[in-house]
């Protein structure tokens, strides 16, 4: 038995009847290399039989704590209705990616059931008509509570889910014992709380010493530059991205239903961005192209602000990608939404990421994780929805998957698609993931937000397209070194030679008049022989 942490319970608390705080993923599959060439339902279902025991996340199931005077607690149970949790379904016609979308965002604006164990997957078939997929692919949807698992651990669960090789083998040393508990008595959960409460409030005490004590020492350090001089104005690129967010239509209330869509940046063209560009990471291209996205779709709508636009950036915390639960910190990013320049937004997107890094860093990545853990379920959603909320307009996120072909039951995984969460007041969310050669993104947002979720996906294909152009008119850095070095040798060689005919020629004239201006009278007789003998010869 296991107790949430202060974040985990946070997405707990925080849900609500147009907020459900799960995290999905969509997979589309190639039946053409399992056994036999398809997969039936049944296959499925054995396929994740035998992965059950894997992680506890499939037979945990939430206890309550009587009279909510504590958090919630994961209990693991014996057995697990697989039937009720992988559910089997079709498209309805015409079976195209317009209607997979659909499909995939009514079930993503369902809540999950929390008398059971929080997962749910989906075994989508019917996807005739969407281009590029070979005959009689499906899909999974897959849904687990965020209170769960986060970013990190999603992808290592994604692994554990799936198998290295068509035949879907588990090896016998990763199987083990279940341990199945029991719920406490009331008696339990009482003492449980009155301890926890106790040691929450020596944390508290003590992360409010350290948050003044940072508070202070950098105080200090801005008033020590002042006095030596040393403080410089700080221009706006350099400010970090703190304050008021500009307002835009996804920055209110969410609707309950949501809208998703998506397409793939393949990781050899990033790669290809990176050498024309020295310095920027995948991390900044991301932003890059989230913000030059989110720039072409307000300014359809003519509702672009003056100011950039603020991003939440997950920052994970972890050591362990097995362990579950969540272990996130946060950064505050400006997504430069108001440079026009592609190539120009990415320079700055590089630098933007550096200071909320570093800003983060200062205050401690881990203080929204610690602040939620010492403090009561309700102040920490009030930290979250006053404090945090209103100084960002949008959600950039993205997770590195497997770089290897992902199997279930000897369907090859074709493309994984990351489904996240749009919530009251930061209500457009943009995350990727990266599996076997290409960074799959998916758009989810709020219907009434977004009524048009292809038109945002092509402003991001668009953003995308412009900074690849821009980079690819860029000179090849590497190839420019290789043509200086050798016009370096030769312009050295040439110096080398010149200098030496210039100072022969020059020496001798110096060295005849030199001696004809000191001897005048006495040396012509000595010539003059000389020019008798020239003759005689």
């Amino acid at each position: 038995m296991k107790q949430l942490s202060g974040t985990d319970n946070s997405f707990l608390v925080s849900e609500r009847k147009n907020v459900y705080n799960h995290v999905a993923s969509l997979c589309i599959y190639d039946v053409s290399t399992a056994p036999g060439g398809k997969v039936r339902y049944k296959d499925i279902l054995k396929h994740f039989e035998d992965r059950m025991h894997l992680s506890p996340i499939f037979r945990s199931r939430l206890a309550e704590v009587p009279f909510g005077i504590d958090r919630p607690y994961w209990v693991e149970q014996a057995d697990v209705d697989m039937e009720f949790h992988i559910r089997h379904i079709a498209l309805p016609a015409p079976g195209d990616w317009r209607q997979l979308m659909i499909q995939v965002a009514r079930l993503h604006s369902r809540p999950l059931d929390r008398t059971r164990p929080m997962w749910e997957v989906y075994v989508i078939e019917g996807l005739d008509n969407i281009p590029k997929l070979p005959p009689g692919s499906f899909a999974l949807f897959s849904k687990f509570h965020h209170a769960a698992i986060d970013g990190m651990a999603g992808a290592h669960l994604a692994l554990q889910l799936h198998s290295n090789s068509p035949d879907g083998a588990v090896a016998a040393d990763e199987k083990h014992a279940i341990y199945v508990d029991r719920d406490p008595s009331t008696i339990e959960y009482a003492a449980r709380a009155v301890a926890n409460g106790v040691g929450r409030a020596l944390e508290l005490s003590k992360l409010s010493a350290q948050v003044a004590g940072k508070i202070a020492e950098f105080g200090r350090t801005q008033l020590t530059q002042k006095m030596s001089g040393e403080s410089h104005p700080v221009s706006e690129e350099d400010k970090p991205a703190l304050g008021k967010a500009p307002h835009t239509r996804f920055n209110t209330v969410v609707s309950p239903n949501r809208v998703v869509d998506g397409f793939g940046m393949p990781l050899s063209r990033i790669k290809r961005i990176r050498t024309k560009v020295p310095g920027a990471s995948l991390n900044d291209i991301f932003l890059a192209v989230s913000g030059g996205g989110v720039r072409k779709y307000l300014m359809s709508k003519h509702e672009l602000p003056s100011q950039s636009l603020t991003a939440l950036m997950p920052m994970s915390l972890r050591s362990d990608a097995s362990a579950g639960g969540n272990a996130v910190g946060a950064a505050t990013v400006r997504v430069r939404s108001d440079i026009a320049d592609p190539l120009e937004r990415l320079k700055v997107a590089h630098h933007e990421s550096q200071i909320g890094k570093q800003m983060a860093e200062k205050l401690g990545a881990d203080l929204l994780e610690k602040l939620l853990s010492a403090l009561p379920s309700a102040l920490g959603r009030l930290v979250v929805t006053k404090g945090l909320i209103p100084t960002l307009n949008m959600t950039v996120s993205n997770v590195r998957g497997s770089d290897k072909p992902l199997y279930v039951a000897g369907a090859k995984a074709m493309c994984f698609y990351p489904v996240s969460i749009p919530m009251d007041g930061l209500g457009l969310n943009v995350t990727g993931v990266s599996y076997n050669g290409v960074m799959w993104v998916s758009v989810v947002s709020c219907r009434n937000m977004l009524p048009d979720p292809a038109f945002f996906t092509q402003c991001l294909k668009e953003a995308w397209e412009e900074l690849l152009a821009a980079a690819d008119a860029l000179p090849d850095p590497a190839a420019a070194a290789v043509v200086k070095k050798p016009a370096a040798v030769v312009t050295k060689a040439a110096v080398a030679k010149k200098p030496a005919p210039k100072a022969a020629t020059v020496k001798k004239p110096v060295a005849k008049k030199a001696p004809a201006k000191v001897v005048a009278a006495k040396p012509a007789a000595a010539k003059k022989p000389a020019a008798k003998t020239a003759k005689k010869a």
